[in-house]
């Protein structure tokens, strides 16, 4: 009997995923196991393994790069040996994927499949990423064909009616719809304050001169804080809860989620259990996390499963914002930038260091009080931080 290959479901959420491209020829013997396409969702791109042995059957019908398909369709089958070939049913596309396909993330695609749509540069396709536009209605200028970054630009050209109805890509609609949930979903409230980071940045200052020239050991100004605000979670567990099926529910564990921006948008990979991870096995797991984000190299369950998040805007300059609870987690923080400014201290005035703190959380899941003592925890951690580091 043939058996089916689908698109699977890889996040709790997940509706549709974006079909990046084969990995095994048509005809090619596979085994349970054998990685056979890659699919992208949830800000994620994954290889997909199969689960029988036979032979791959790749429908002329089937898929191209950048069709964005609802879980459950079949794309392919696993045949035995002379075995009759099934009728594939008409794929299932998303209902946006008449009106767009979002820019395919280079993988390792076979030939077979990449024949099926124009060459085109990374440059090409990060550009239209950005600008929101499909890559595929660009002329292309270069020599073999290929679709490079002017050409893209060269849309951009279009009458202002043109653009305002340009496509939306895949991973803009998936942050559209997970920020609108937070908000339908949640009782926001946000608390902010300033705290004295002059100890945690004359630490990190000793940890510098002490480290060597490249300074790849040295923990970010992040790192520090997810450390912290972990260590402040174990003493204040209800923002490490989360509202389920009119209940609070306690998870075990604590895993933050660190805010990371990419070119193609914002994407939260969790590091797990970060109150037992020393700093320096936490700044290792969250620079290798962060760097595959920006490769989109990391898979769907690295970023799911988070307890509670941390998002920082201070290297662009911003002292304090209201950072959106990342859905179905209780509470966000957000970080500001550190800037010295004069201090009163004991009829003093001194040049200190300061951080503002930026607390959103759900309403429904604790009051203004608890979310005050736990910001107030966290300062007095930020003004006295060896201890807990």
């Amino acid at each position: 009997m043939a058996i089916p290959i689908t698109i699977p479901r890889l996040g709790w959420n997940m509706e549709q995923g974006t079909f990046v491209g084969w990995l095994k020829f048509d005809g090619a013997n596979v085994r349970a196991g054998d990685l056979l396409f890659t699919l992208e969702s949830e800000k994620a791109t994954e290889d997909v393994e199969g689960f029988e042995d036979g032979i791959l059957h790749i429908p002329t019908e089937g898929p191209r790069p950048g069709d964005v398909l609802a879980v459950g369709t079949v794309i392919g089958f696993v045949l035995q040996p002379g075995e009759t070939i099934p009728i594939l049913n008409r794929l299932a596309l998303s209902p946006q994927a008449s009106e767009s396909k979002s820019p395919v993330t280079e993988s390792k695609a076979i030939a077979t499949v990449e024949r099926d749509r124009p060459a085109s540069s990374p440059r090409a396709r990060r550009t239209a990423a950005n600008l929101g536009i499909d890559w595929r209605e660009a002329k292309p200028s270069g020599r073999t064909g290929r679709i490079r970054e002017r050409d893209v630009l060269a849309l951009t050209t279009k009458s202002p009616e043109a653009l305002a109805a340009a496509p939306i890509s895949s991973m803009r609609r998936i942050i559209a719809d997970r920020m609108l949930t937070s908000h339908r979903s949640t009782a926001p409230v946000t608390l902010t304050t300033t705290s004295d980071a002059t100890s945690l940045v004359n630490l990190r200052k000793r940890w510098k001169d002490a480290s060597d020239s490249t300074g790849d050991s040295l923990p970010s100004y992040t790192d520090l804080f997810v450390k912290l605000t972990a260590h402040v979670l174990e003493e204040h567990p209800i923002l490490n809860s989360r509202w389920e099926n009119d209940r609070i529910v306690s998870p075990e564990g604590i895993h933050i989620g660190i805010a990371v921006d990419t070119d193609t948008g914002l994407v939260v990979p969790v590091v797990r259990d970060v109150p037992r991870l020393s700093l320096k096995e936490l700044s290792i797991r969250s620079r290798d996390l962060i760097d595959r984000a920006r490769q989109r190299k990391l898979a769907a369950s690295e970023l799911q499963g988070g307890t509670f998040t941390v998002t920082s805007l201070g290297a662009f300059g911003i002292d304090a914002f209201t950072p959106i609870i990342d859905y179905p987690q209780c509470a966000i923080l957000g970080i500001g930038r550190i800037r010295r400014c004069p201090a009163v201290i004991e009829d003093q005035i001194l040049i200190r260091d300061h951080v503002t703190l930026s607390l959103t959380f759900d309403h429904r899941v604790t009051d203004g009080v608890p979310a005050a003592r736990f910001l107030q925890s966290l300062s007095a951690l930020i003004d006295n931080p060896q201890g807990a580091l």
